[in-house]
């Protein structure tokens, strides 16, 4: 039986990818590592339209996450976060251990916050210093829509906008720059399609300067030290080599299907998995849905599906976390997919149907999600 991989992390990794990596270790102080690693770096700033440096730090995105909050605020400063979801939570998480105050706006799980529930809070706490916000909520799998929120919070409001964007990165548009955003961070084993270990932060220039002011503590995660080792073409830290090789491959990928085109195949991708499992009788759980991941709720009484879909056909999704666990699953098309693959999915969700005795058309979810893609083929 083959097995498939449909988690939004860690997503699958190209075959050639992997063997790359496989090959001889290389030493990270020497002139092959640095002309792979600037030639990383370049692709980074393409990925995140940005002409600031995209840093690399060898960690989990939550590493990044962590980083944001400590080189850029200070104890006792005021931030707003959003419970929407594991993720938008784990920000206010993170926030407590460094006895910042924090403003937490309360979503439903399966919606994105709105740009009223931001001002709302911000009228209440005005001396806000960042807003942070989830462009992908891969727990739920909800799209936030980054872009429109920066513009409309810019106008009044001079402190910063970070972002998670560890299952957005590589799946939707990012202009880092032309939508003035402070931060964005994301993670090695989501869209850019290598194993787990890395983690990458991009600041703006009015986040460098929130560097020059923060009293939170930080040494393995000190941006100013992993910002002088770039600027040389280096690391401040031993990096997981392995997976930098690994990068350079999977991002030079990226650069040959160009970034529209990858930001196009996702929403492609998306759009045909859920018109699919919508005529199998799904019921999607996210609104508005990611370019990501998409969530559905479970067939009723039928908790066992994710279960038969991967012991009888090799397939593993994800399943709902905290209150959610047991009553929908979460099925990725991040980083290296394409449509088969969906059909695929859609095929082994049909088997395991009539496993279950669950009434349904038969080849109504391939082919619907089939004429999903070639409409959307000729329009895109």
């Amino acid at each position: 039986m083959k097995t498939r991989l449909f988690t939004p992390g860690p997503t699958p990794v190209p075959e050639h990818i992997m063997v790359t990596m496989a090959q001889p270790m290389v030493h990270h102080r020497t002139d092959e590592f640095k002309d792979a690693f600037v030639e990383v770096n370049e692709n980074l700033k393409y990925l995140f339209c940005t002409e600031q440096p995209v840093l690399t730090l060898t960690s989990s995105g939550s590493g990044a996450m962590e980083a944001a909050i400590v080189n850029t605020l200070s104890r006792g400063d005021h931030i707003i976060t959003v419970n929407g979801g594991k993720f938008g939570k784990r920000w206010g998480k993170i926030s407590e251990v460094y006895d910042l105050i924090n403003h937490q706006i309360d979503v439903e799980w399966g919606s994105a916050v709105s740009i009223e529930q931001i001002r709302a809070e911000l009228d209440k706490a005005p001396d806000t210093q960042a807003i942070f916000l989830t462009h992908s909520e891969t727990s739920t799998g909800v799209f936030t829509d980054v872009e429109a929120m920066a513009q409309e919070i810019r106008s009044d409001f001079d402190g910063l906008i970070i972002v998670d964007g560890i299952t957005a990165v590589g799946a939707h548009e990012m202009r880092f720059d032309d939508w003035e955003l402070d931060i964005v961070v994301t993670g090695s084993q989501k869209g850019l399609m290598i194993p787990p270990g890395l983690a990458f932060i991009a600041l703006s220039d009015r986040a460098w300067k929130s560097t020059e002011k923060s009293d939170l503590p930080s040494f393995y995660f000190d941006l100013g030290q992993a910002r002088k080792a770039f600027e040389k073409g280096d690391t401040a830290w031993t990096p997981a080599v392995t997976l930098i090789m690994g990068l350079k491959e999977s991002l030079a990928m990226i650069r040959r299907e160009g970034r529209e085109d990858v930001w196009k195949r996702h929403a492609r991708l998306a759009a045909g998995l859920r018109s699919g499992l919508t005529a199998l009788g799904f019921k999607l759980f996210a609104s508005p849905p990611s370019n990501a991941v998409t969530s559905a709720y479970l067939p009723k009484g039928q908790e066992k599906f994710q279960k038969v879909m991967k012991e009888r056909y090799g397939i593993t999704m994800a399943g709902g976390q905290e209150h959610l666990k047991g009553k929908i699953f979460r099925v990725s098309h991040l980083g290296y997919y394409d449509e088969g693959d969906m059909l695929t999915f859609l095929h082994y969700a049909e088997r395991t149907l009539s496993d279950l005795d669950i009434a349904f058309e038969a080849g109504v979810g391939v082919a619907t999600a089939q004429q999903t893609f070639s409409t959307l083929l000729s329009t895109q």
